[in-house]
């Protein structure tokens, strides 16, 4: 498993002490350093059944000063792809990469791995 996080991110901070005081084996991938590329995020995406939209850090200064709440609707999937690999500050964390599985967020990695 792989457990996509900020290192600076308070959310992903928290994520990371619950899951650890719960024992559970992950590896941590700071997302800022080693950003996810275009075939990862693809896949990732594929197998998640999720939106897309739900892979961008709507909150995130990078996504506001682009102004991406109005331009993703006219996008291409491909394009959407491509620009979140472009920066990690644009995708949502934490993400929990599990084979096939993809949760994203803190409320949805928690209550897939704490009992």
């Amino acid at each position: 498993m792989i457990l996509l996080c900020y290192s600076k991110c308070s959310t992903c901070k928290a994520t990371i002490q619950e899951l650890d005081n719960a024992g559970v084996r992950y590896e941590s991938r700071d997302i800022k350093e080693e950003n996810p590329d275009y075939e990862e995020l693809k896949k990732w995406y594929q197998a998640s059944g999720l939106p897309l939209k739900k892979f961008f850090n709507t909150s995130g200064l990078i996504y506001k000063s682009m102004q991406l709440k109005d331009k993703l609707p006219d996008m291409t999937e491909e394009a959407q792809l491509r620009l979140l690999a472009t920066d990690g500050m644009l995708v949502k964390r934490p993400m929990m990469i599990d084979g096939n599985a993809v949760y994203i967020g803190k409320k949805d990695i928690l209550q897939k791995y704490i009992v």
